[in-house]
């Protein structure tokens, strides 16, 4: 059976999912028992595969698995350079947390982090490097942070095809795109709109808000956002944005592309800023099938009252069947669909603060 396990990181660990011939999913380990765990990246054919911790006073740490997370040790962390004595740096030098770890088509493995560092390692996690070229830009310090007090790099795509060609999405800092293996970069938010901004400003690339971006694995020049302000859609690899107008709500901070169908997308809708809940406290997902014409809104098998439970940007997924699909909430609940979002069954209520949810 395709998409068999998945990886839910939690706050007080990480689970390891297993689906059973029937459909149903049940917890089959407990790596990292009570320790923060912001990311995990699913492992390639060989098994390896990574989970980054956030441990507080003792700081950022990452492991690798090499047996697919039957066994862990520790590896090298990136780390920024020392920071020089210049005016007008916002934020110290300081890895706060490793907020996304992606593998591209030759095999390197990328991680964005808070303050808004993006690393590469191209020795399966032994040693990192960050990228200067992003670093030095400067138009990063103008970057601020979106939910932390720092600038984040959340979301990384690479394209399938060329390990060369990189988009990310930084809160808040827009969306930069590489086609040279990150030597150069360009920004890509032309029609996102940050209306938390004035009126003059809303249009600036530099601080639009994308809580989460992600492409169509077989058509790469699709992308969908998950925005603060808003949720757009770009057929033309981010040369443009076009705004889309779900009901009830755009805002939220995930968003799931389907793998094959560049039509098709779920969100996991809320009500904004001060309040982040369900709206009228039901939770549903909202899918749309033709390229954000249309919302299908989706909620058999979801609480439908007194539901408070918000999903943060990384726990909403689907697998590559285009079917399954993940979604993990601050309060501890996972549910799964079958059936591209159709209805819903609960895996658990009672797991620690879900940060990210990812098939194998």
């Amino acid at each position: 059976m395709t998409d068999s396990r998945a990886w839910v990181a939690t706050r007080k660990g990480l689970f390891e999912l297993q689906r059973e011939a029937g459909g149903a999913w049940h917890i089959a380990r407990l790596s990292f028992i009570a320790e923060p765990v912001s990311m995990v990246l699913p492992p390639d054919a060989n098994g390896f595969m990574l989970a980054a911790l956030n441990l507080g006073h003792f700081g950022v740490k990452l492991h690798a698995s090499d047996d697919a997370g039957q066994s862990w040790r520790e590896v090298a962390c990136p780390s920024y350079p020392e920071q020089p004595d210049e005016p007008n740096q916002p934020f110290p030098w300081k890895l706060n947390l490793i907020w996304s770890l992606e593998r591209a088509a030759d095999g390197s493995l990328w991680c964005g982090t808070l303050p808004g560092g993006l690393f590469v390692s191209r020795d399966r996690g032994e040693s990192w490097q960050l990228v200067e070229s992003l670093w030095k830009l400067p138009q990063r310090l103008e970057w601020f942070g979106g939910g932390y007090p720092e600038p984040g790099i959340h979301s990384i795509c690479p394209h399938p095809q060329d390990a060369n060609d990189l988009l990310i999405g930084i809160s808040c800092g827009g969306v930069w795109r590489t086609r040279d293996g990150g030597a150069s970069w360009s920004v890509h938010t032309q029609g996102m709109r940050a209306d938390f901004m004035p009126p003059e400003r809303a249009d600036d690339p530099n601080i639009q808000d994308p809580h989460r971006v992600q492409r169509c694995a077989a058509a790469p020049d699709v992308l969908w956002t998950q925005h603060h302000c808003g949720i757009w859609r770009s057929a033309d690899h981010g040369a443009l944005w076009q705004e889309l107008k779900p009901a009830p709500s755009s805002f939220g901070f995930a968003v799931a592309a389907h793998p094959t169908d560049p039509q098709t997308a779920w969100f996991a809708p809320a009500v904004k800023d001060e309040r982040r809940i369900p709206v009228e406290a039901a939770l549903c997902v909202t899918r749309t099938r033709d390229g954000g014409q249309s919302f299908e809104v989706l909620r058999q098998g979801l609480p439908q009252q007194h539901c408070y439970d918000l999903i943060y940007r990384h726990g909403l997924e689907v697998g590559a069947d285009g079917r399954s699909l993940l979604m993990g909430s601050t309060t501890g609940s996972l549910w799964a669909s079958g059936d591209g979002g159709d209805s819903w069954q609960a895996v658990s209520n009672h797991l620690p603060p879900i940060y990210a949810v990812r098939f194998g």
